[in-house]
């Protein structure tokens, strides 16, 4: 059964203003998602503002937004077919299992300015 649903949209160059702010990147980002996503070079910045948007789109997922969580707590990977996946940790897991949730389906997707992000909570 569907708990929650949650969407959000970023603005790519809110990420590249976020690029010179130093450590900025450290407070939102789980250090592997960060150092995977600076693999990319030059799409480093759009792939960050995906998974940016997909923290954002958990918490309203949950019903409850961020509030109590710590961003890096909320991971997105590439599995092995390239498909992105949420893996939550500590605070995240918390209000995840406080949410009743189980299976986390989520969607990312960017061009030139925006990058969108799609999460579906399961029980």
């Amino acid at each position: 059964m569907i708990l929650g649903v949650g969407v959000d949209i970023v603005h790519i160059y809110r990420l590249e203003r976020w690029a010179k702010i130093p450590g900025i990147f450290e407070r939102f980002f789980h250090p592997e998602e960060l150092a995977e996503a600076r693999t990319r070079g030059s799409a480093m910045v759009m792939a960050l503002a995906a998974r940016f948007a997909a923290k954002e789109a958990f918490g309203k997922a949950l019903g409850t937004g961020l509030t109590g969580i710590r961003l890096a707590d909320i991971r997105v990977i590439t599995n092995f077919n390239g498909k992105p996946d949420i893996v939550v940790y500590d605070t995240a897991l918390a209000a995840q299992k406080r949410a009743g949730g189980g299976r986390i389906h989520i969607s990312l997707t960017h061009e030139r300015d925006n990058a969108v992000a799609f999460v579906v909570l399961e029980d």
